[in-house]
């Protein structure tokens, strides 16, 4: 039995052979062509394929900035102002300033490294900040003025601190930290 002739009934069965040759086969690319990398003179005409140009996102750092204090300003108002605060129920909240602080710095900041420990500190200052717009609609305002009232504010705030409003603070520097970190990482 004899195996067909390749184009004779169809392709072989057969698996392809390697061929061999005494001189090498001739380059599949046109004359002329210079692969890139390799020495040589430019080919005239040789117009190289753009790599696709990828825009990278534009990085507003001080418009970042400017919004997160924003929003730990707001944020701290928000939560100082809250008129249902329980005791120990809205300090978890802290994670939710912590949120709207690296909101905008994740994403107008980009991965900025110096980005993460700001969100850091300005989610414990939104929460330092809410803790003292509690305690400055307590004071009563009949007080010696301004002046009066803040300082009356941060004794009342200085005499109901726990040890709680640590775990509090910590949630809210690590929390604003790695939230800031993570939304960079998105956008």
């Amino acid at each position: 039995m004899t195996a067909p002739a390749p184009g004779a009934d169809g392709p072989s069965p057969r698996p392809h052979t390697a061929q061999h040759y005494s001189v090498a086969p001739a380059p599949a690319s046109p004359e002329g062509y210079v692969v890139p990398g390799m020495p040589g003179a430019p080919v005239a005409g040789y117009d190289p394929v753009a790599p696709a140009a990828r825009t990278a996102p534009r990085r507003r750092t001080a418009a970042a900035v400017a919004l997160a204090v924003l929003a730990m300003l707001l944020g701290g108002l928000a939560y100082g102002c809250a008129p249902l605060r329980a005791a120990d129920s809205l300090g978890w909240l802290a994670i939710a300033q912590a949120g709207v602080v690296a909101l905008p710095l994740g994403r107008l900041g980009g991965r900025n490294r110096l980005l993460p420990p700001l969100g850091a500190l300005l989610a414990a200052g939104a929460l330092l900040l809410g803790q003292l717009a509690e305690h400055l609609r307590l004071v009563d305002s009949d007080g010696p003025g301004p002046r009066g009232l803040l300082h009356d504010a941060l004794a009342g705030w200085r005499a109901d601190l726990r040890p709680l409003d640590a775990a509090f603070y910590a949630i809210a520097l690590i929390g604003g930290f790695l939230l800031t970190r993570r939304t960079a990482d998105r956008s």
